[in-house]
């Protein structure tokens, strides 16, 4: 693959999509890979038919105590294609209706972390002050399959924009 160029090397098996000017695929659908450790837990899927990513949801009865961290597991385990990722975000209720977050902010599954046990598991932190009972089927989390482009690096000794100071910089 040319430097600068995404996702031009091969169109993913199972998706529908098209070119844009500078030869990037832009999909409407992708189609996945994904195995249930469980057959009886449900597939992901989106709140509504506009959602940018669809619900993982808990596979696990558990409690979270405290300003703790767990890991809950989704019982899934699935296949990003190459040159994307799995990104785990929160839900936007979670955090307000249940004091649970995404303890590291977004969760990354890489591309190559799908073999038979490679559960993809929400990392949740629980920013109450009691425990938080998570029962299985939980909506939890939400899975955005995203782009991720390989980077090579081209080092300089000087760059050309001018520095502009940053955390806060701009007067904001």
């Amino acid at each position: 693959m040319a430097p600068g160029t995404v996702g031009t090397r091969h169109k993913p098996l199972g998706t529908i999509g098209t070119m844009s000017t500078q030869g990037t695929y832009y999909y409407s659908l992708m189609r996945l890979k994904i195995k249930r450790l469980d057959s009886s837990i449900g597939l992901p899927e989106p709140a509504t038919t506009g959602a940018a990513g669809f619900d993982l949801a808990a596979a696990v009865n558990m409690e979270i105590p405290a300003h703790s961290i767990r890991l809950v597991g989704t019982g899934l385990v699935i296949a990003v294609p190459d040159g994307y990722f799995l990104g785990i975000f929160a839900r936007s209720s979670t955090p307000l209706k249940r004091g649970l977050m995404v303890a590291n902010g977004v969760g990354i599954v890489d591309a190559d972390y799908c073999g038979p046990a490679d559960e993809i598991k929400i990392q949740l932190l629980n920013v109450t002050d009691q425990p938080v009972q998570v029962t299985r089927g939980d909506r939890l989390a939400q899975g955005v399959v995203l782009p991720c482009p390989q980077v090579e690096w081209e080092e300089v000794t000087e760059m050309a924009a001018p520095t502009r100071g940053g955390f806060g910089s701009t007067g904001n």
